[in-house]
Parts: C-alpha cells; sequence; structure tokens
C-alpha cells in the first residue's frame, strides 16, 4: 500500500510556556494513538513546538485504512426457519439488516451449534478523509493549564487559534478543525516574518520555517542551542552561567529564534546573600547568572532573546537598565529585614493561616517543635539547637525578602539568624528543613536538620490526611509525595533507625482532638510505603523484592532498606530459584491446610531420611542465623539460609506431606512452617516467584 508522510500544525497566540513541552508530546502519543486505532499504519513520527504553535509530523502513513472482511451472525438456524422449511421472523429481519434476501445468507457450523451468517467487504476509509476528525479528537485532550474561549465561539482551547496546517504529503487536505480551516500556510517569526509561510510538502516543514521563517521549531534543537549559546557567553564572561534546567526549559518555550545577549550590573549588589540574586535573575527576569570558578557570584548574566537584532547592544543596555530596579528591591529587603530580628517575628505567624482548618503558621510551628523535640529526644541528639531551631524555623516566611522570593525560604531564614548571632546549627537547620526539596537533592547534613526537616513533613502529612486532601491523580497541591520521600529518604539514607507508624502517631498527638488525627496513621504510613515502593522502582529494584519485604510490614525504613539489600542479594544466588519456589509451595500448601498446626515438630515422628536431614539443617542454621538476625544482618542470614536449598529438594521429592496418617501430616506441616518462618524473619522469599 502506497504511504505518504502527514504533517499537522496548530498554530495559537503565545502558548503557556511551562505546559509546552507537555502539550507537544502529548499531541504525539495522542494522535498517534488514534492513527493505531483506526488501522492507519505509518511510520517514526517527529513532535515540533513553539511559542506559537504545535506541530507533528508522521512519516509513511497509509493512503487508506485496509479493506476488511466482516462477518455478521443472525439467528441459529433451529429458529431461523419453521418445520416447513421457511424462514421466520427473526431470519428475515436479520437479512434485512444486512440489505439482503434471506437466501443469500449462509450458514455457519461448529461444535457450538449452527447460525445464519452474513459475510461482507469493507473497503477502508481514505486517511485524508479520517485524520482531520482524529485531529480535532486529540486536541480536546490534550492537557491544557486552563481551556479559554474567544470571541463569539463556543470553543476551547488553552490559546486562541489562528490558523490550522494539514498535509499529506503533497496534497492539502481541506477540513475545518476546532472552527478553523486547514490550509497550506504556516506562519513564521513574530518580528522578522509575520507572515503567511508555503509549506510545500509535510517532509519539507522544518526547512521551510528555518530557512523563510526564522523559527526553530525542534524544540528539544532550539534548547541544546539555548544551552550552547548560553554557556559560551558565560565563559567569555570570565565564568560559569549557571543553566537551571527548568528555567532551560522555560527559555525554550519562549523564544523562536533564540539569541544569547550579554549583561551586567553593579558590583556592589553582590553583598546581598547571591541566593536572593539569583533569584530575582531567574525567576523574575528568565535570566542566566554567571559565577567563577570557585561558584562565587560575578555581575554579569545571560539572557536570550528572540530576535536577531542588529544592534544588540541596544538589547543588551535594556536588560540591564530593567534588572537594577529588581536587584535594589533584593538591597532594599536585606537591608530591612536585618532590623529586626528573626525571633521577634514569630508572633506575626500567628496572623497568617497554613490551612483553614489546620490552624496559623504559628500553630504549625508549635506542632513541628514539639514533633521534632521528641525526635531529638528519639535519637539523642542536642536537644537545645534542635528546640531553638523549631522556635525560628517559620519567622523568614514573614520577611520582605521571602515575600517577594518565595522559594528564598529557609536560604534568608540561615541567612538572618546567622546575622543575630544565632547557634551555627540553629541557623544551618533554618536551610536545611526544607531539604531534600526535589528528587536528587541533599539531605540535611546536621542532626539538628534531619530532626526538623522529618518533624516539619510528618506535620504535614498527618494535618493533610486529618482533614481528607490527601493526594489524588496528578493533583498534589501540598506536595505530599514529596514531603513523604523526604521523611524516608532521611530515615533510610541518614540511617536514622526509627519506628515510622510510632513517628506519625507522635505526630497526631500534636493536634486538636477534633481532628482526630489519630485515626489516618494506617492510612498514612500505607501512602508512604506507596512513595517507597516507587523510589525503589526508581533505583532498579525488581517489584518481586519490594512485595517480599512489604509482606513482613517492617515499620522501620531502615530495617525495610536492610531487608531489601538482603533480598536483592539472594535472588543472585544459584539457590534461589529453588528456594523461592519450594516456600511458595510451602505457602500454598499451609495457606490450604484447615487444621491446628502444631508450634513444633516432633523429631520421634520423622519416617524418612529427607524429613530427618531437613530438621537437622533447619536445627543447625536456625542456631547458626539466629545473631545474625538479631543484628539485622539480614544479608549474611539469608546467604546462610541457601544451604537449605538441597535438603528442601529431598523433602519433596522423597516425602509425602498430605498423607492421610493424620499425625504424621501435621509433624510434617510443623516442619514445613518452621522452615517458612526462618525465611519469614526476612521476607516472604515465596512472592520472588511473582
Amino acid at each position: 500500500m502506497n504511504t505518504r508522510d502527514l504533517l499537522v500544525e496548530i498554530g495559537t497566540e503565545e502558548l503557556p510556556p511551562r505546559a509546552l513541552r507537555r502539550m507537544r508530546d502529548a499531541l504525539q502519543g495522542t494522535l498517534l494513538g488514534l492513527l493505531d486505532e483506526n488501522n492507519l499504519a505509518h511510520g517514526d513520527s517527529e513532535a515540533y513546538a513553539t511559542p506559537r504553535r504545535l506541530a507533528l509530523l508522521v512519516r509513511d502513513v497509509t493512503e487508506s485504512q485496509p479493506d476488511r472482511d466482516i462477518t455478521r451472525r443472525g439467528p441459529a438456524l433451529k429458529a431461523a426457519f419453521d418445520a416447513a422449511g421457511q424462514p421466520t421472523k427473526p431470519a428475515e429481519g436479520f437479512a434485512r439488516s444486512c440489505g439482503v434476501p434471506v437466501s443469500e445468507l449462509e450458514e455457519l457450523h461448529s461444535d457450538k451449534g449452527s447460525w445464519l451468517v452474513f459475510h461482507s467487504r469493507e473497503t477502508g476509509q481514505a486517511t485524508v478523509d479520517i485524520v482531520p476528525g482524529l485531529l480535532e479528537k486529540a486536541l480536546k485532550q490534550l492537557p491544557m493549564p486552563k481551556r479559554m474561549r474567544w470571541g463569539s465561539s463556543d470553543i476551547e482551547f488553552v490559546r486562541p487559534l489562528h490558523w490550522m496546517l494539514i498535509l499529506f504529503g503533497e496534497q492539502p487536505v481541506e477540513a475545518t478543525v476546532l472552527g478553523i480551516s486547514t490550509g497550506t500556510h504556516s506562519r513564521g517569526h513574530r518580528f522578522h516574518h509575520n507572515e503567511a509561510i508555503h509549506i510545500p510538502t509535510a517532509s519539507a516543514y522544518v526547512e521551510t520555517l528555518e530557512h523563510d521563517g526564522m523559527v526553530e521549531a525542534d524544540m528539544d534543537k532550539r534548547r541544546e542551542s539555548i544551552r550552547t549559546q548560553v554557556s559560551e557567553a558565560g565563559t567569555a564572561l570570565g565564568g560559569v552561567s549557571l543553566i537551571d534546567d527548568d528555567l532551560l526549559d522555560e527559555v525554550t518555550a519562549l523564544v523562536d529564534w533564540p539569541v544569547a545577549i550579554s549583561g551586567s550590573y553593579d558590583a556592589g549588589f553582590l553583598e546581598v546573600p547571591p541566593e536572593a540574586l539569583i533569584s530575582s535573575m531567574q525567576d523574575h527576569q528568565k535570566y542566566f547568572p554567571v559565577v567563577d570558578a570557585q561558584g562565587k557570584l560575578l555581575p554579569h548574566f545571560v539572557t536570550v532573546a528572540n530576535i536577531a537584532s542588529k544592534d544588540p547592544d541596544q538589547i543588551k543596555a535594556g536588560n540591564e537598565r530593567v534588572i537594577r530596579p529588581r536587584l535594589e528591591d533584593a538591597v532594599f529587603f536585606w537591608n530591612q529585614d536585618r532590623k529586626q530580628p528573626l525571633h521577634s517575628r514569630a508572633a506575626q505567624l500567628d496572623n497568617m493561616t497554613f490551612q483553614n482548618r489546620l490552624g496559623s503558621l504559628g500553630d504549625k510551628q508549635v506542632r513541628v517543635a514539639a514533633l521534632a523535640t521528641h525526635i531529638a529526644g528519639l535519637l539523642g541528639f542536642d536537644i537545645e539547637p534542635v528546640q531553638r531551631a523549631a522556635a525560628l524555623c517559620k519567622c523568614d516566611l514573614v520577611t520582605s525578602m521571602v515575600y517577594e522570593f518565595p522559594d528564598l525560604q529557609g536560604i534568608m531564614g540561615r541567612y538572618y539568624a546567622a546575622h543575630d548571632g544565632e547557634d551555627a546549627r540553629v541557623a544551618a537547620a533554618l536551610d536545611e528543613q526544607y531539604q531534600p526539596r526535589y528528587a536528587g537533592d541533599a539531605l540535611p547534613a546536621s542532626d539538628t536538620g534531619q530532626a526538623l526537616a522529618m518533624a516539619e513533613r510528618l506535620d504535614t502529612l498527618v494535618g493533610i490526611f486529618a482533614i481528607g486532601q490527601k493526594p489524588t491523580g496528578d493533583k498534589d497541591p501540598f506536595g505530599l509525595r514529596r514531603a513523604a520521600l523526604g521523611v524516608l529518604r532521611i530515615l533510610i539514607e541518614a540511617q536514622r533507625d526509627l519506628d515510622l507508624r510510632a513517628l506519625i502517631d507522635s505526630a497526631a498527638s500534636n493536634f486538636p482532638a477534633e481532628l482526630e488525627a489519630g485515626s489516618i496513621g494506617d492510612e498514612l504510613f500505607a501512602y508512604m510505603m506507596e512513595r517507597l515502593r516507587a523510589w525503589y522502582s526508581d533505583a532498579g529494584y525488581d517489584a518481586h523484592v519490594f512485595e517480599a519485604v512489604l509482606a513482613r510490614l517492617p515499620l522501620r525504613p531502615l530495617d525495610f532498606e536492610q531487608r531489601m539489600q538482603a533480598v536483592n542479594a539472594f535472588r543472585e544466588l544459584a539457590e534461589a530459584g529453588n528456594l523461592a519456589a519450594a516456600n511458595k509451595r510451602i505457602r500454598n500448601i499451609l495457606r490450604k491446610t484447615d487444621c491446628d498446626i502444631p508450634a513444633c515438630y516432633d523429631a520421634a515422628l520423622f519416617q524418612e531420611d529427607a524429613e530427618r536431614e531437613l530438621a537437622a539443617a533447619l536445627e543447625q542454621l536456625d542456631a547458626r542465623t539466629r545473631p545474625l538476625f538479631e543484628a539485622r544482618n539480614y544479608t549474611n542470614a539469608l546467604c546462610q539460609l541457601a544451604a537449605l536449598q538441597a535438603p528442601v529438594d529431598a523433602f519433596f521429592d522423597d516425602v509425602m506431606v498430605m498423607t492421610e496418617d493424620t499425625a504424621l501430616r501435621d509433624n510434617r506441616l510443623a516442619l514445613l512452617q518452621s522452615l517458612s518462618n526462618l525465611f519469614l524473619q526476612v521476607a516472604d522469599i515465596s512472592l520472588l516467584q511473582g
């Protein structure tokens, strides 16, 4: 069957930059899925996105659906004809629905019965007739931050639509999609070539836009161009450009034709904490800061213009002029905030709502202080700095700097506490309480910071679960997934051996009784275990290993981690497969047994050498591994238990467990129960079988 390349392009007002990549990928995935559903074979595809367009090029799309044979089954033969062999009303009705007389129907005979059938051949539709409907369906399914309507139309999209292009090879596909008539024209750069551009063929799309319209349609290529240009500009300034990936993505979504331009500002601004200057440049101006080889901020920046100017110095001057008031604001906030000691701001927290049903930020700070102190006591930390840090932990939220730059919470707390002469441990903890801030971020380095970070997150988790606002789907407005993983990472990676379930109860005890926070302990623990599952999955652990450990429900995440390491190492042993299978068999036998299994087996009842040998091996390994289990040296313990493979295999080869002799049967079940219990001290390895 003949094939052609298919191109679709949707032209709009400027699309939300932070959603652009997601919308591009969604259009590609959804439209390809619809092509597959409609039996339109195709080759590879390439998705494109710029500030004013989404596009998809699909290679080698068939020109039509394949023809297909259709068989419709009608009434059973015994109901289709009467005793005289004349067609009944069901047969006649079926024939009418097929558009033929009864005489043209055929019979289908099988071992399940006989029926009237009608065979027909359906001609496949042309691709050009199908694609417009599929495109409209795909566009309606796109994930959008917020849909809008414009003019008098009832059509909704993330931004007003201006043009639509569908090309099948060289053939224009004429249709109306979301109220826009399709054509063969795109549009170029808003400033350099804001005119219609004829696209001659689907495959010429990218080259034509670049050559005629000064538009780099490939988002990934545009992103790398920006990275390279910004990096080279930083080097030319004698430093290194700080290229934040999120900012890089956002800038990529803001420009069609990126041109990096350097700029500078007064070195006197460097007296302000560098994080404030960086935040101002990145968040407000979309500039890339520049640092020296030691990471110290330099009075330079790199911005990305969406224009190839004939006078770049003018753009440079404009950017330098715009950044100055922002930096002056930072200087003002820095100087003003330091006039008032951090601790004096605590009373203001009572007037700031954390959550309507959970009280003020002052209430939260009190709860966090109580829980952090409790955690510090459990771990043997110095209580005094923990209490002081907890008493100050939210005070920077009412400073002018953090009000203007919310991402500086904690960071400015550290600076202001140091300025006030607070203990260095206290100052550091005010910043560390928010670590880890994102996946892969460093953990709090200090004892004080770890206690405060866990308390802060557990308080939020318990409170939000108590008011019934746990995450649903992709919505997680309180960042509970990140909070849960943060607690787990600190407990595991910092090797803080605490009972998570007990910590949840401790956090719950700090809330008012009317919230009944104590009732959500099991639910929250299960939620955090699911976060742990995802964490181990991302780390490459087999799902069966996690399930095997979870079956024992260790309440201490560090203990959970030690068991995970042990089971993962055990899986690599040659004996693991047989022992896992044997444990699964044992679990099935024990599960189906409706009698009371004796607590201990009686060696005097053994009749077969195989059961005697298994019992002897069990007793020997039980004595050998008991101190290993007590020390939670699970890896060595499981490796020792691998020696049971031979006697276990021999037992199942030579011994009939479910014998009619009740005493003998129960004794053998007790022996298997002892074997199972030995492994269950680590995990249910039967689940390694899937």
